[in-house]
């Protein structure tokens, strides 16, 4: 079998359990006592086992392997978590993540674990086990606890386990209770047990054994033991191939069903009871275990149906470069749509335009589609950032909480892909710069765990992403000595700057009030890059701060890069668009009305004063100049909560448009953020808001 058609798929599947086990470890460090939590670390950790074994990632399958003998532990509750085990676990988990990524590099997927191999079998036999005073039964008891728990499959089965049967069972898969007998005069009866289990896991996964697999392995068992698992093979060739291994006295394969299933899944200990009494005193442990099976079977004709299953989500994997290319087949098409409503309005034949107009509300909803499949909700970047908190405040020292909201906001891919590096860097400031430690907290009045706030929402055409925390806040005499020094803003510049302004000047570039270049942030590079790229988005990042109280990062970022309205207007022979999520409204203006303020155009708008820009200066237009108007056009465009008003020749109209980047050799053009081309097929440029206000 070629496992290369097989790779892109695991690499998924791997990152999704690996994704799952970072939360659900981080929800068990604040919940130790939840086993429900460590029921599905397990699951994950036994897909991902078996997924990489079946790959031929035998070092990965390894090292899972030891996670899961702990997490095997822990939900039987013969061990308890501590932080030397969570500490454990997690750096397990970032070896897997590293072993992964070289997998997807194109290497094999090795690495050395031994250190974290050691810690987890240390883990494995020291005295965390509190079974361990229980575990000296006799011979003898051992046999009849065997016995029994195999007479009595009630007793083997909890909710979770008995919901996987269930669910393969519907689906069509062969689920097996096997009961193994190996002989007594066996020596190895450890390595028999390991063949059996490694024939059925080659075959199927193994979902349940008694006693345990730890147990087993360190032959802590009779000579018999039990096993659920779900199979590829029939029962017959099963049960053959059993019997075929060395020194295995008897196996005795029972297919299971619904019904049996759903009494086997009961802890019921009179049901257990009853069927225990069905088998005969003399007959062998395998006959007991098939009367036990047919016992249940006939129970369960006059039992409650079983429950229905959750429904499963439908969902496939799509490649990311068919989306792209499927985005672009539609910008075409749109092109050519609205080349038809123009082409329809000239010609003015009713049986033409009723056709367009159908095409167009079609295309419409093809529109919101094609734009939702790009939609990615933030979950996909914010489900990184609780176990990188958690480091980060073990590593200083700290006590921090982040509490994320409005995970489930959507974002187009194109800006989910570029926004997670900014978002990283805001979040180690504020670990490292915003939060105190607990000693300068308990000094201030606060409490000893600082929180950092991470919330995402919509607003309009834009998504919100906002970065609090109830730290230091920005100290403005300390930024504006830095300023000072560095040479971003002179020292009588310095004294005209308002508070918001001062808060802006971490942004500068080069900027930093870190006493020593760390490793956590600032790394002497300062905040710039992250504006830089959150501008290249087509957004823009404020600050709002208090000293002593905390500090607020908003980040405000477009909906879609790909389709948005505009509002087209003219500067003479010109066309250009302007993004219909900036504008407040539009309007006419008179001569009169221009107000001059130290050299400056303004205009009353809402009983307030807002500067007026000549977009015809701004682009050099040839054969257009506002001077000439006694009244003129404007459209009133924001950036945050600062407004301007634009001078504008004449208003197209709103319209759908494709945005086109203006290539490699057309960057940093000064309030043009890119291209679109229009239905009579001319291309018009996109006008740039954030650019014309200051």
């Amino acid at each position: 079998m070629d496992m290369n058609a097989y790779l892109s798929m695991f690499i998924d599947e791997s990152n999704d359990h690996l994704q799952s086990l970072n939360e659900n470890l981080l929800r068990l460090e604040s919940e130790p006592e939840e086993l429900s939590i460590v029921q599905n670390i397990f699951r994950s950790a036994h897909t991902l086992k078996g997924m990489s074994a079946t790959m031929g990632f035998e070092d990965l399958a390894a090292l899972t392997h030891e996670m899961e003998n702990v997490l095997d532990l822990v939900r039987n509750s013969k061990l308890k978590m501590d932080s030397f085990i969570f500490d454990t676990l997690f750096k397990g988990l970032d070896a897997l993540e590293a072993m992964v990524q070289d997998i997807v590099d194109g290497g094999t997927g090795k690495a050395d674990v031994t250190s974290i191999v050691e810690s987890l079998q240390i883990i494995l036999k020291s005295d965390y086990s509190a079974s361990k005073a229980t575990q000296a039964p006799t011979v003898a008891a051992n046999a009849q606890s065997a016995a029994e728990s195999s007479a009595s499959g009630a007793m083997l089965l909890d909710e979770f386990q008995s919901s996987i049967l269930l669910q393969s069972i519907e689906t069509g898969h062969n689920v097996f209770h096997i009961q193994i007998a190996i002989r007594d005069n066996c020596l190895l009866k450890a390595v028999r047990a390991y063949m059996v289990f490694d024939l059925l896991e080659r075959n199927g996964e193994v979902i349940k054994s008694d006693p345990s697999v730890q147990d087993i392995e360190q032959e802590k068992f009779n000579f018999t033991f039990t096993v659920f698992t779900i199979s590829r093979l029939q029962q017959e060739d099963l049960q053959a191939q059993l019997l075929n291994i060395s020194e295995i006295e008897s196996a005795v394969v029972t297919s299971l069903d619904a019904e049996s299933l759903a009494v086997l899944g009961q802890s019921n200990a009179a049901a257990a009871v009853e069927v225990v009494e069905v088998a005969e005193p003399a007959a062998p442990q395998s006959e007991a275990a098939v009367t036990s099976v047919e016992a249940a079977k006939g129970q369960a004709r006059s039992a409650p149906a079983a429950s229905t299953p959750a429904n499963v989500s439908k969902t496939i994997r799509v490649d990311i470069e068919r989306l792209d290319t499927l985005m672009n087949l539609f910008s075409e098409l749109l092109i050519d749509r609205v080349r038809l409503e123009q082409l329809s309005s000239e010609i003015k034949r009713s049986d033409l335009t009723e056709t367009v107009e159908h095409m167009a509300r079609v295309s419409s909803d093809l529109q919101s589609i094609v734009l939702k499949l790009r939609m990615v909700p933030v979950d996909s970047v914010f489900n990184r950032f609780p176990r990188m908190i958690r480091d980060l405040a073990k590593s200083l020292d700290k006590k921090i909480d982040l509490v994320i909201t409005g995970a489930d906001t959507e974002l187009d891919r194109t800006v989910i892909d570029e926004i997670g590096d900014p978002l990283v860097h805001l979040l180690r400031n504020s670990v490292d710069h915003g939060i105190e430690t607990v000693e300068e907290r308990i000094a201030a009045g606060k409490p000893e765990t600082g929180t950092i706030f991470l919330r995402a929402f919509h607003s309009g055409n834009h998504v919100f992403i906002e970065v609090e925390e109830d730290g230091r806040g920005i100290h403005h005499e300390r930024v504006l000595k830095t300023a000072i020094k560095n040479g971003v803003v002179t020292a009588d510049e310095a004294k005209l700057l308002t508070p918001d302004e001062i808060n802006m000047l971490i942004f500068a570039a080069g900027f930093s009030t870190a006493d020593k270049i760390s490793d956590i942030s600032g790394r002497g590079v300062g905040l710039d890059v992250v504006r830089s790229k959150i501008t290249s988005l087509g957004g823009n990042v404020t600050i709002d701060s208090a000293f002593g109280r905390g500090t607020k990062f908003s980040v405000q970022l477009p909906l879609t890069l790909s389709i948005i309205s505009a509002m087209l207007i003219k500067l003479g022979s010109e066309k250009y668009a302007i993004p219909l999520s900036s504008i407040v409204e539009t309007g006419i203006i008179r001569k009169e009305q221009i107000l001059q303020v130290h050299g400056n155009k303004m205009i009353e708008f809402r009983n307030t004063i807002i500067p007026l820009v000549s977009l015809s200066k701004v682009l050099d237009s040839p054969d257009f100049n506002e001077n000439d108007e006694l009244e003129t056009e404007i459209v009133v465009v924001r950036k945050g909560e600062k407004w301007a008003a634009v001078m504008v020749d004449e208003f197209i109209g709103q319209s759908e448009i494709v945005l086109k980047t203006l290539g490699k050799y057309l960057t940093n053009i000064k309030a043009i953020s890119g291209a679109t081309i229009l239905g009579d097929g001319y291309v018009a440029l996109i006008i740039d808001p954030n650019a014309l206000i200051k």
